[in-house]
């Protein structure tokens, strides 16, 4: 399921590293290819808010397959456009059917034990970083090589690999309730019920929003700071930065684990509290590529913790209603790292690298403080 993930989860990130050589491909300038990326991230959300909560009505197995095999079609058609209008079409659809990473992680929910909740999500969560990491190192290497089309036809086959597994892999979820009497428009509606009704769910949401927003933030304002006249640092330093994260593949998994022994809410707050001492290390160590290196571990290795033990407030509740609350959470992270992304670059222009640190600094003091609540609400209740 881990590998499925990963490879799913990657169709959004190849882009990344070559668009420049994407827009050439298609007689596009520069500016107009951001077109893609933004319209493929903006489509998920929108998949997630309207696609996931089918979650709760039909099989997690039946949605993964479905939507799977939609992706495939999807990646097919940017491997084969020759236009930028049909690729930008087909990324798009592609983006809003990306909803199988999480779909998959409520079918492992009821395949486990719940001791071992906090391991499996984290396990998955690894799944998502890995296929972000290969996605983004290996298409720059391929479109090098072999041109950047060979990227789409490499992902095709990965997809048609993971689409034909995909009924092996994801064997009977068991008995699993439904809501079959309900119709699609009040199982819509019932997500921001249940949303309003599970408050501590929507603190998780609001703290994985501040979380994700951090880091969109952090490297964004990072790249444009290493590159600035004062470091000068080229582009591909910022790039082999970004393989730092590889360690939260190593990381999370365990810290998953530990999750599971002391419980969600406590590591959380453990874990925003080592977040809060990296983010703080960002200012003073933020001016050679060697010393940043420091903060840039301790936030890598405990912010994705921070979004298992988040996921794991939700798996542990009723089956019936999880997906639907995954869907708030989820599109509450997309809307913070969107706004992440806006105040990142706004910041770092107006108020350069210490601007930045202030953001980052304010960012990570919210995390802990409703870390911190939603602690003293769970152990009051």
């Amino acid at each position: 399921m881990a590998v499925t993930v990963a490879v799913v989860t990657a169709n959004a990130y190849y882009i990344h590293p070559i668009i420049g050589e994407v827009a050439r491909g298609l007689g596009v300038g520069e500016a107009e290819i951001g077109i893609v990326p933004a319209l493929n991230q903006l489509a998920l959300a929108l998949g997630i808010l309207l696609l996931l909560p089918l979650g709760d009505r039909y099989s997690n197995k039946t949605l993964c397959i479905a939507f799977v095999s939609a992706q495939t079609l999807f990646l097919l058609g940017m491997a084969v456009a020759q236009g930028f209008a049909l690729f930008t079409l087909a990324s798009t659809l592609l983006g809003f059917v990306t909803i199988a990473p999480y779909l998959i992680p409520a079918f492992a929910s009821k395949r486990v034990a719940p001791e071992r909740l906090g391991q499996v999500t984290a396990l998955l969560t690894a799944g998502v970083i890995f296929g972000i990491l290969v996605a983004r190192v290996g298409s720059g290497i391929v479109t090098e090589a072999l041109g950047w089309r060979t990227v789409y036809w490499c992902a095709f086959a990965l997809m048609v690999a993971v689409t034909l597994l995909l009924p092996i892999t994801l064997r009977s979820e068991g008995s699993a309730a439904k809501v079959p009497s309900s119709s699609y428009g009040q199982l819509l509606v019932s997500v921001f019920t249940l949303s309003r009704a599970n408050r501590d769910v929507m603190i998780s949401a609001v703290i994985q929003g501040f979380n994700f927003a951090s880091f969109t933030a952090t490297w964004l304002a990072l790249a444009l700071h290493l590159t600035s006249d004062e470091l000068g640092y080229g582009v591909d330093t910022v790039g082999y930065l970004a393989g730092i994260a590889a360690i939260s593949i190593f990381s999370t998994p365990r810290l998953g684990k530990w999750a599971d022994r002391v419980g969600p809410r406590r590591a959380r707050l453990i874990a925003a509290c080592v977040q809060l001492v990296g983010t703080m290390l960002m200012y003073p160590l933020g001016w050679s590529v060697w010393t940043v290196l420091v903060p840039l571990l301790l936030v890598n290795i405990v912010g994705p913790s921070v979004d298992v033990t988040g996921r794991m407030t939700i798996l542990s509740l009723d089956p019936a209603i999880r997906t639907r609350l995954t869907t708030s959470y989820i599109v509450m992270m997309f809307i913070g790292g969107a706004i992440g992304s806006i105040l990142g670059t706004a910041i770092y222009d107006w108020g350069g690298w210490i601007g930045t640190c202030g953001l980052l600094m304010a960012i990570s003091c919210s995390v802990l403080v409703l870390s911190w609540i939603a602690l003293r609400r769970h152990e009051n209740v």
